[in-house]
């Protein structure tokens, strides 16, 4: 007997307006009540026609909040073409909202299509032949039917009613999702319609940028509903650990000298079984666990190391890897035991398992060392708690055994500091990153010029510069740096123009956009398959030597033959442990993190979730702070000409501050090196006669009125986006002085040194 919904005054009025099937739905599937968030949404959709914002926590049911309603208003009033486009950052949960989608559906006479590169030519063929109801599609994808589709976007998008945008947070402030706002600006120009945005998130710091974000172009307003989020019950442990302690406890009395494990690759755990490696096994043994790690490397070697431990004692194998080098069926393997109810399950990721894919009920997440952002620890902490338990996460930070002469930075445990910053930020002020739009995205500025240009065949510069200029995310690039752009593509032959006037694409050109690749904004995936007979395994970026043997997929494989032309690595799987390597960039740090870990050091606080050994770790480190004088100095002097500056700021101001010394102090402080680790310390090797010098230099230089574009060498051409290539130098120089420095935020934080 299917229970009856909760009866109050929004629940009933709300259920009363919803399609038939939806209210079927609803009562075989035993819900009780309306969530508030779905509530909210339904109220927002049905009776105003603004855009939606849907910011709740994870598992509140923000999905079908957006769905209830849209699924209403098309079955009320069936589009003529696809009336709802779904768009999700990964393929992993589009495929799982098609699922979920598909249950909703079942009895209705909406159609709901997924489109990406793992879909079927045949499925996509049956949306082109009949294109109606709900199309779920990647940025990537969305990109190919602009330009291969160029001809057939009315019929496919022509009464287009809502496009919905999951996961926001991961597309704001990336080019990514500037390709995005340009898809939907073209869309809209050539149906001379506008449909209404819904946005899903459920970690942003600031609603106002998603809400300026999300009708960027339009003209309509946002509805962000304020949802009231009920009191959570979250378990939270940190414990520390040195690589190769047999224990992993730390000697408190003698804690200034420690032996160091050479020639460990970033992301190796040590060969044999540590305090570390037994630890992670035992709080993921026999339940259902997601390990997050920072990159590929370390998600391999914790599931290889997890793996042989488990064979050692005569345990199940129930070990997986989940991330973007792995082949799709084997990620999708993985999803499916994580799915797979009263049955354990271990899978270390990446971020590919950090959005909202619903992988049932998780008992637990494992975080290896410091996410990067308080966004991302609440992403990883939503994945588990999802059935009315407590969320529980563990994190386990470890470094490297020290030299007795290790360098006072070498001797403090960042990731530890970071990991408590990140929780403390969020339990005490519930702060989340805002976000940095992008001001001068001009590798997407080549990309969206070359699509355009390859949908419509040949255009006049003129009426080209009003398509590309006129997409919302180029508001500050001027015309005169478009015309710039043009002349360099012409003069290196990806663009040509006609003798009446017109431009098309150039030989070299075409040899761009004609490969598949060219759909994404993202840096192409050069990587060799790796593969055993037949089945694919996924991929690495260089093959080992035939006879050697690498991890991947948490097995250890050996190369039986490499075919360099088709990019392929034949391989056979044997016993032992082997490890890999991915080259990753590091991602981007706050400043207020980094001044939370700072206040970590400085106060006496002792944070309740700290494990032994975290504890012992970190009454180390804050009595090598007040014995050092890092409590009271930002700059301290390791050698006679040796200083090392602790900015306490974020990657940007931190990569300011060391331009601003490279360009302006080499001479006057006579700086023979600038090292460090961004953005937690920076070591100075200079003049010894000009030591005393370097603070006051520092604060001078920022009284004056230097710009970002002065930390720039007129040789200087950062390439750091895709198609940076293909820009000319003094538009890489002016947007990386914009995007990529901050003087202004470097004054402020030295300010307070």
């Amino acid at each position: 007997m299917p229970q009856q919904i909760h009866v109050d005054e929004n629940n009933l009025h709300i259920f009363s307006r919803l399609a038939p099937f939806i209210q079927e739905y609803i009562y075989n599937h035993n819900w009780t009540e309306l969530r508030p968030v779905q509530i909210a949404a339904c109220q927002a959709i049905f009776d105003t026609d603004a855009h939606l914002l849907i910011a709740a926590a994870t598992a509140a049911g923000k999905t079908e909040a957006a769905f209830l309603p849209v699924l209403t208003l098309l079955h009320e009033n069936p589009s003529s073409t696809i009336g709802a486009l779904y768009i999700g950052p990964i393929k992993a949960l589009i495929n799982d909202q098609f699922e979920r989608l598909n249950g909703l559906l079942k009895e209705a006479d909406i159609p709901v299509w997924y489109w990406h590169g793992d879909v079927s030519q045949s499925h996509k063929k049956q949306l082109l032949k009949k294109p109606l109801g709900i199309l779920q599609i990647t940025p990537e994808s969305l990109e190919s039917l602009l330009i291969n589709k160029y001809h057939d976007l009315m019929r496919l998008f022509g009464d287009l009613r809502f496009v919905v945008i999951d996961e926001i947070h991961a597309f704001m402030g990336t080019e990514r999702g500037c390709q995005i706002l340009c898809q939907l600006a073209r869309l809209e120009h050539l149906t001379q319609k506008q449909p209404r945005r819904i946005g899903l998130s459920a970690t942003l710091g600031d609603y106002a940028l998603a809400e300026e974000w999300l009708s960027s172009g339009s003209k309509r307003l946002v509805i962000t509903p304020r949802i009231e989020g009920g009191n959570r019950q979250v378990r939270l442990a940190l414990e520390h650990f040195y690589f190769g302690d047999d224990d992993g406890v730390v000697d408190i009395t003698n804690h200034k000298v420690h032996k160091v494990r050479k020639g460990r690759k970033e992301g190796e755990l040590v060969g044999g079984e540590s305090g570390y490696e037994r630890y992670i096994f035992n709080l993921s043994k026999n339940r259902k666990c997601l390990i997050f790690a920072n990159n590929k490397s370390q998600t391999e070697a914790v599931i290889g190391t997890l793996r042989k431990i488990a064979a050692q004692e005569g345990e199940a194998d129930i070990y997986h890897v989940h991330h973007g080098s792995i082949s799709a069926r084997l990620r999708q393997v993985a999803e499916s035991a994580m799915r797979e109810a009263n049955r354990p399950a271990v899978t270390a990721a990446t971020l590919t398992l950090e959005l909202g894919i619903d992988i049932g009920y998780l008992e637990r997440v494992i975080q290896l060392e410091a996410p990067l952002s308080v966004a991302s620890f609440l992403q990883r902490l939503g994945r588990t708690g999802r059935r009315g338990e407590a969320a529980d996460m563990r994190f386990i930070c470890a470094e490297e055994e020290l030299l007795s002469e290790a360098l006072l930075p070498e001797q403090i445990p960042w990731q530890l500091l970071q990991c408590i910053a990140i929780i403390q930020l969020y339990l005490e002020e519930k702060w989340i990153e805002p976000i940095k739009p992008l001001r001068y995205p001009f590798s997407l500025l080549y990309h969206q010029t070359m699509s355009i240009l390859v949908a419509v065949g040949e255009i006049s510069p003129v009426l080209l510069a009003q398509k590309v200029l006129g997409l919302p995310v180029f508001a500050a690039v001027s015309k005169d740096d478009f015309k710039l752009l043009l002349r360099y593509l012409i003069d290196i032959d990806h663009l040509q123009l006609t003798e009446q006037g017109k431009l098309i694409l150039g030989l070299t050109g075409e040899r761009v956009v004609g490969k598949f690749q060219f759909y994404a904004v993202f840096p192409d995936n050069e990587e060799f398959a790796v593969k055993q007979g037949a089945t694919e395994i996924g991929s690495i970026s260089m093959p080992p030597p035939v006879g050697n043997q690498f991890a991947l997929a948490g097995r250890t494989w050996e190369v039986v033959e490499v075919d360099f032309k088709k990019k392929i690595i034949l391989v056979k799987q044997v016993e032992g442990q082997a490890s890999i390597f991915w080259r990753g960039g590091g991602g981007m740090i706050h400043t207020r993190i980094l001044q939370r870990m700072r206040q970590v050091l400085i106060e006496d606080i002792e944070y309740p979730y700290l494990q032994i050994n975290a504890v012992q770790r970190l009454r180390l480190v804050r009595e090598l702070t007040r014995n050092s004088g890092l409590d009271q100095k930002n700059i301290l002097l390791l050698a006679k000409d040796k200083c090392c500056i602790f900015p306490w700021m974020g990657t940007i101001a931190y990569r300011t501050l060391e331009r601003l010394l490279n360009m302006f102090c080499r001479e006057s402080l006579g700086i023979k090196s600038i090292g460090g680790v961004n953005p937690y310390y920076l070591t100075v090797k200079l003049d010894k006669t000009k030591v005393n010098s370097l603070y006051p230099e520092i604060i001078s230089l920022c009284e004056q009125r230097i710009t970002a574009e002065n930390l720039l060498s007129d040789a200087e051409a950062p390439e750091i986006q895709k198609y940076d290539k293909f820009i000319p130098h003094a538009l890489l120089r002016k947007a990386f002085a914009s995007d990529h420095l901050d003087m202004e935020e470097l004054r402020q934080q030295v300010e307070l040194w």
